[in-house]
């Protein structure tokens, strides 16, 4: 079972009878779930974050080159 989650980077619900349900997934997964969480935390990033999808779909997009600080 662990290997499937982590192959298919998806999570289990062990179910228990007399207990709360728990939850498997992979430590990616997690990760991903823990950055998600702390970026949506602050209100005004979260406000950023949707107005940067919403231009990048109207495909208000600029093209940048990448340079090195060295």
């Amino acid at each position: 079972m662990i290997d499937q989650v982590i192959d298919d980077a998806d999570y289990t619900v062990i179910a228990r009878r007399d207990a709360p349900d728990a939850v498997v997934m992979s430590l990616d997964t997690f990760n991903g779930l823990m950055e998600t969480v702390h970026l949506l935390k602050s209100p005004a990033n979260a406000a950023h974050l949707v107005r940067s999808i919403e231009q990048y779909r109207q495909g208000q997009v600029k093209q940048q080159d990448l340079v090195d600080a060295d």
